[in-house]
């Protein structure tokens, strides 16, 4: 189906709604608050009453873009004329939110992984662009409802941090037009840069020295991984949201292809983070043999199992990938 038809679809569903919640994924990054955020804020302009529901907790670096203190956690029991997935690759990804949005007329999935695995009743998934705040945009666009400062700092926000502020090679040249359109509507620079870029608490910083003291190279050194374990961030008084984008640091050395974190979830649960720098390497690929996906340069998963067998498995599969 054309995209222009599903937009309309889902307009036509938006039209037709009073309440409507709009959800994202476990773990929410800066595409999926920032989607989240900006699609809720435009949908309260046009007089509907809109929830927003995380099962974990709003990110304090991107706590800036709720001002008007929309992100809440699910609650059983609501109904909804509507619900509207944002950025969330699979049902599953939704964490606790999922049993508490049965009671539904319309269910929506917007989202650009390549692995979305088209859970709802409409479903618009395009994964040549980027990120999800890019869609969120052509949406409001093609409604033609007004971008407010607010609405354009989480999409924004929502670009630049699915793009690696705009370094990374899926960006394209409609990013940067986006990108502009949404500074001319208000999107602050200078504040978004700050809260996303450039300060961090000081447990973040012990996190990076615990990286940087810890991390190990394997496969001719194209190969770079390190553990998150529950104590680490007890011992930092970090939070998980403080080891977002710590991948990157490893990623970065040269010689390296692909970055791998496994972040203990509790004794027999792993979450993985991969990264690639070689379009001959797909991580999609890999994170799917462990249940998981995203994208061929960067993707997820959660594996059940003994930390030490987890390891092992997911940097043979990393080897079969390289070669």
């Amino acid at each position: 189906m054309k995209a222009s038809r599903v937009i309309q679809r889902i307009l036509e569903a938006i039209r037709e709604s009073e309440t409507i919640c709009v959800v994202g994924h476990v773990r929410p990054d800066g595409d999926c608050i920032g989607s989240q955020l900006g699609l809720a804020m435009a949908l309260k302009n046009q007089g509907k009453k809109a929830t927003v529901w995380n099962q974990d907790l709003l990110p304090r670096k991107l706590a800036f873009m709720d001002t008007e203190k929309l992100l809440d956690q699910p609650k059983p029991g609501k109904e909804f004329d509507l619900v509207i997935a944002t950025d969330c690759a699979s049902f599953e990804r939704l964490g606790s939110v999922g049993p508490c949005i049965q009671q539904r007329k319309i269910f929506i999935n917007i989202d650009h992984h390549e692995s979305n695995t088209r859970y709802a009743d409409i479903n618009w998934v395009n994964p040549r662009q980027p990120s999800t705040g890019e869609l969120i945009f052509r949406l409001l666009r093609s409604a033609n409802w007004a971008i407010t400062p607010e609405i354009a700092n989480c999409l924004f926000t929502a670009i630049s941090t699915d793009t690696g502020s705009f370094q990374y090679p899926t960006t394209r040249p409609s990013t940067y037009q986006v990108a502009g359109k949404l500074v001319d509507r208000g999107a602050d620079l200078a504040r978004i840069c700050n809260e996303v870029y450039q300060s961090y608490p000081l447990s973040r910083v012990r996190l990076l020295k615990h990286l940087f003291n810890k991390f190990k190279l394997t496969h001719q050194d194209r190969t770079a991984y390190f553990w998150l374990k529950r104590a680490d961030y007890a011992r930092t008084g970090a939070e998980p949201d403080d080891s977002e984008g710590m991948i990157d640091h490893i990623r970065a050395i040269e010689p390296v292809v692909v970055a791998c974190l496994f972040e203990e979830v509790d004794q027999c649960l792993t979450r993985i983070s991969l990264r690639s720098k070689s379009e001959k390497v797909n991580v999609n690929e890999i994170a799917q043999k462990f249940g998981g996906g995203g994208h061929p340069a960067a993707a997820g998963a959660r594996v059940k199992g003994a930390p030490a067998t987890v390891q092992r498995q997911v940097l043979s599969e990393i080897k079969k990938a390289l070669k």
